[in-house]
């Protein structure tokens, strides 16, 4: 049988799914590919994959797309790990610069910057450019905190923003799928989820961040009414930019 090909993230936010995929027999139906966010979406849409862990931002790009899975990389409130990071106080930003690895974060900037904070900001995604401010996402914020004088968690400024929590990437298929193959997908993901701190001991030691608090506290990976809709009011927002 032709395995189903699956790209996931491959930052610490995911390390639960890719516990219970491995510890899971679902292992042997897959060929699991660990990418960047964007690298995922890419995937996806020019169907080098059939399943992959994208940010939602890209989800209206992916042919036939539906999410497929139950979990998801989300928080509600503050998540710790999407940040726009400044020298300067919000209300001062006029420059931003993109980060290069996710696409849904960097449209979160600036769905917030012009609807949430209210001001005119001009965008780049030259990585030598001299900003105001960046958008910075994943195991890349970890310890950065303190290069900043200001430092906005995007998670926690969507939840005052909007009341709801946030979806940040989904599980997206391409393609029909088996229900087979679904519920064992299902089944492996929760398996993770249920070993959180199993994987918090296998990490190794993570400097700037507090691991436990960030896998249980911070990241929430229920799939929920909320966050779909959430993703449905962040992607309207995304096409009103």
């Amino acid at each position: 049988m032709e395995k189903i090909k699956i790209s996931a993230v491959s930052y610490t936010n995911t390390k639960p799914f890719i516990y219970g995929i491995q510890h899971s027999p679902v292992l042997e139906q897959i060929d699991l590919s660990l990418d960047i966010p964007s690298d995922c979406a890419k995937k996806l849409i020019e169907n080098q994959v059939d399943v992959g862990l994208i940010p939602v931002a890209a989800i209206p790009f992916v042919p036939n797309a539906e999410i497929i899975s139950s979990f998801c990389i989300g928080s509600v409130g503050a998540v710790n790990s999407v940040f726009i990071f400044s020298d300067v106080a919000v209300n001062e930003i006029k420059t931003v610069k993109l980060d290069p690895q996710s696409r849904t974060s960097n449209n979160l900037a600036k769905v917030l910057l012009k609807n949430h904070f209210k001001v005119e900001v001009a965008f780049t995604t030259d990585q030598t450019a001299n900003t105001d401010a960046i958008v910075l996402i994943g195991d890349r914020t970890f310890g950065r905190k303190e290069d900043f004088n200001f430092v906005c968690d995007m998670g926690e400024e969507w939840m005052k923003f909007t009341g709801l929590p946030f979806m940040y990437a989904a599980w997206v298929a391409n393609k029909p799928l088996h229900e087979s193959f679904l519920a064992d997908f299902d089944k492996a993901l929760a398996l993770g989820i249920q070993n959180i701190p199993t994987v918090i001991e296998q990490l190794p030691p993570i400097t700037g961040i507090d691991i436990s608090d960030y896998l249980h506290d911070k990241l929430n990976f229920e799939l929920t009414v909320e966050k779909i809709k959430a993703k449905d009011l962040f992607l309207k927002y995304i096409a009103e930019l």
